[in-house]
């Protein structure tokens, strides 16, 4: 029992330590860290949370809803593939109005930077126009090329019911950088949040020797996943915009390094009645699992891997062997957690 104790603290100083680092380093200390540093914890953690959302949530689910003791609707389909379905369907449209009101509400509250551009399209695809746009005629920009208080005055004076381009689409303020990074982030945490507690729970109620899922097997897997994820998520919480104060920061890195303890503490309480091997067990851990597994899969493919590589500006304009090097960090991340899940 004492180490059950001990792995309640162990893993909240891991998990704050690796979130809570890159926060202070990049906003509070003095000590010139290198931005490869930061690279490397982004897309190594975002690996680990991909191959997390695959390999340790989804599989078992499967596993947890096709058991034999539940009904036989559970067991001839495949019931974890379609609550993380349902779940990653929530997500895109949780997301979709969070960028439709969300980002206004944000910009309203100066909470992210103001694009000083104006141009048409959504938001990602108009990153790709931004080099076209100031080279060629638009909507919002004549062939001089205005300056950027010149061409928001323009657009001041457009009016939109005399466009031919109709009213919604002749000046779009641009959701910047900034406020697509804030919404991006909070929906990455939520999905990390709602997994950590039931990966908490777990690991409590393990049985000390229980072959390849014994409590020594996967504690030190967790202690690896909570420092990597942490790490990652601690990156892109210290990028976040500058009018995000570093308490607040710190206060969502230590939500995610609470999370985790909280469901150990929870699953010290229940230890002694809590039966892992009846139909309640697996239809709660199952639908639990598979939720949070499509929760991250959406948050991995449009946040980490979309956002990041794909529609991302910086990324086209660092050097090639950078961007590359970025590319191979996440698949380490990704081939080391999902080599993990081999042992637990």
């Amino acid at each position: 029992m004492g180490v059950r104790i001990s792995a309640v603290f162990v893993v909240l100083v891991t998990s704050a330590g690796a979130t809570l680092f890159p926060i202070v380093t990049r906003r509070l200390a003095r000590v010139k860290i290198s931005e490869n540093f930061y690279d490397f914890a982004k897309y190594f953690g975002s690996g680990v949370i991909i191959a997390t959302a695959f390999v340790h949530l989804l599989q078992p689910a499967q596993e947890e809803l096709g058991h034999t003791c539940l009904l036989k609707s559970f067991q001839e389909y495949p019931m974890a593939y379609a609550f993380a379905l349902i779940s990653m369907m929530i997500m895109f449209l949780g997301e979709f109005y969070a960028y439709r009101f969300g980002a206004e509400i944000l910009e309203r509250h100066g909470l992210g930077r103001v694009s000083e551009q104006h141009t048409c399209g959504p938001p990602d695809a108009r990153v790709f126009n931004e080099d076209i746009a100031s080279e060629q005629p638009s909507a919002t920009h004549d062939v001089a090329s205005p300056t950027s208080e010149e061409a928001r005055l323009e657009a001041k004076d457009v009016d939109p019911e005399s466009s031919p381009m109709g009213t919604e689409d002749v000046v779009i303020k641009k959701q910047s950088s900034g406020t697509v990074e804030v919404i991006g982030v909070f929906v990455l945490e939520l999905g990390i949040l709602f997994h950590s507690v039931i990966i908490g729970i777990t690991l409590s109620t393990t049985e000390w020797n229980s072959g390849a899922e014994s409590f020594f097997v996967l504690y030190p897997a967790i202690i690896f996943h909570q420092l990597f994820e942490g790490l990652g998520l601690g990156a892109r919480l210290a990028f976040m915009p500058s009018t995000y104060s570093v308490w607040f920061l710190c206060f969502l890195g230590m939500l995610y390094a609470l999370c985790t303890p909280i469901g150990m503490a929870l699953g010290l309480g229940i230890r002694r009645t809590y039966s892992p091997d009846t139909p309640t067990f697996y239809y709660v851990s199952g639908v639990f699992d598979a939720v949070s597994a499509g929760i991250l899969i959406y948050s991995s493919l449009v946040e980490l891997m979309a956002h990041d590589f794909i529609f991302n500006k910086d990324m086209y304009q660092k050097p090639l062997w950078k961007a590359t090097l970025n590319i191979l960090e996440l698949w380490a991340g990704t081939g080391v957690m999902a080599l993990i899940g081999r042992w637990a």
